[in-house]
Parts: structure tokens; C-alpha cells; sequence
């Protein structure tokens, strides 16, 4: 589904990612790991064309992202950095005004905000809601076109444990059930760990490590968190 080749992205002068290469399979779910700064948001907005790479090619879906060309849009739903809402208006007319403008038909709003667990919030506008609320909407956003790719950094921010069992539980549903792939990133290991089919491990630009969670669980049985500090380390296993 995505296939990123020799990608170099510079800001003022500093190449902040190094000859990148990344490959997500087809409906897997696959978990971008890493410090801050490391380039994982910088990595997410250029898969969402948001940014053009300085070098190097990115192809989603078989299509390479092209500035000039937002059709790989509708069959993407993006969750990257705080989201943005008209606070004025409620959660269903956010979403109608977000898939007016994508093109897209509006028939999966309700199914949309039930499956992000907003489905009782009726007319209440969005600056009421709390910031785990404003997440869900995200999500919801995210997925009410039903896309085939969704890119999700950090998506249980703001989240208290119920609502991170019910996003994880949504995200391997959206995978099964409705055969999307799912790029994403969390500073909470243990939900990539519960998700993920395959991490990838992004160091100072580059992937350092790109491995299976069942080579994960084989080489480190401490689990997923301990192997990211020992790549962190410069003690990768396996």
C-alpha cells in the first residue's frame, strides 16, 4: 500500500530524512516507532502530501503523491498533529462539511461517529467537548470516507484507558472487517504492541530496524518496549 523509496527531506539546509526507505503491506497495520524529532510526523505528511520530498519517490496504492494531483486524498483518511474543527457547529456537520469538500457521499457519518463513540452528542458544538472528544471526532473524520489507507500519528492522545481499548479495539476491526491499512504512531508502546504487524524503527532520519511483531516477541519477550530502548541503546536484537 505504501512504498517509500531513497526519500531526503531538508529543512533550512538539515536533511531531517536521510535516503528513507518504508514499505507497508497491504491491510496490515503497521507502527512507526521513534524519539521526538526522529522525522516520523515529517514521514506521515509526506505520505499525506502535505510535504514534497526533496528527493526519492512515494507511492501509495501503486500512485506516486504528486503535489499537482489530490485524487490519493479520498482514498485516505489522515490524523496528524492537534485537528482542527469548525467549534461552532456539532460533530455531524463537521463531518458533512469535511466530505463535501473531499467529494465523497455523507451515508457513513452515523456509522462514523458511533464507531468513534460519538454517536450521542447530537447538536452540541465541537468547543464543548473535551479534548479525548475532540480525538474521537478526529478519527471519525478520518474514517467516514471510508478509506483505503488511514494515517494515524498519535490517535489516543487525550484518551482515558476506556477510550484507548475502543480506538485499538476500532483499528484492528477497520483492518479485518473493512480491509484498510493503518499507518500509525503512539509514544504508548504497549497499543503498537497490541495492534501492529509490523514496527519500523526510525533513528536520526533512517529506519533503523523494520521487523514483525512476532520476530519482535521472538528476539525480545520483554516485549515491544524494551526492544525499542535497546535499538535506542545501539543494542538491537535480532
Amino acid at each position: 500500500m505504501i512504498q517509500v523509496n531513497e526519500v531526503i527531506k531538508t529543512f533550512d539546509g538539515k536533511e531531517v530524512l536521510r535516503n528513507l526507505h518504508l514499505n507497508v503491506e497491504r491491510g496490515t497495520i503497521y507502527g512507526l516507532l521513534g524519539m521526538n524529532g526522529a522525522g516520523k510526523t515529517t514521514t506521515f505528511k509526506l505520505i499525506s502530501g502535505l510535504l514534497q520530498p526533496n528527493a526519492g519517490t512515494i507511492r501509495v496504492d501503486g500512485e506516486v503523491i504528486q503535489a499537482q494531483n489530490k485524487n490519493f486524498l479520498k482514498e485516505m483518511g489522515v490524523l496528524i498533529e492537534t485537528p482542527v474543527f469548525y467549534e461552532h457547529l456539532s460533530a455531524r456537520e463537521n463531518l458533512e462539511i469535511h466530505l463535501a469538500y473531499m467529494g465523497c457521499d455523507s451515508g457513513m457519518i452515523e456509522k462514523s461517529l458511533q464507531m468513534a463513540g460519538l454517536i450521542d452528542t447530537g447538536k452540541k458544538p465541537v468547543s464543548r467537548f473535551s479534548l479525548g472528544m475532540k480525538q474521537r471526532l478526529a478519527i471519525a473524520r478520518a474514517i467516514s470516507h471510508l478509506p483505503k489507507l488511514l494515517v494515524l500519528a498519535e490517535p489516543v492522545n487525550g484518551l482515558d484507558p476506556m477510550g484507548i481499548r475502543q480506538m485499538r479495539e476500532l483499528f484492528l476491526s477497520l483492518v479485518k472487517d473493512r480491509d484498510m491499512t493503518i499507518l500509525i504512531s503512539s509514544h504508548i508502546l504497549s497499543e503498537i504492541e497490541h495492534i501492529a504487524d509490523r514496527v519500523g524503527v526510525l533513528v536520526n532520519g533512517r529506519i533503523a530496524k523494520e521487523v514483525s511483531m512476532s520476530e519482535v516477541k521472538k528476539t525480545c519477550p520483554e516485549g515491544l518496549e524494551d526492544y525499542f530502548f535497546n535499538i535506542m541503546s545501539g543494542g538491537a536484537k535480532g
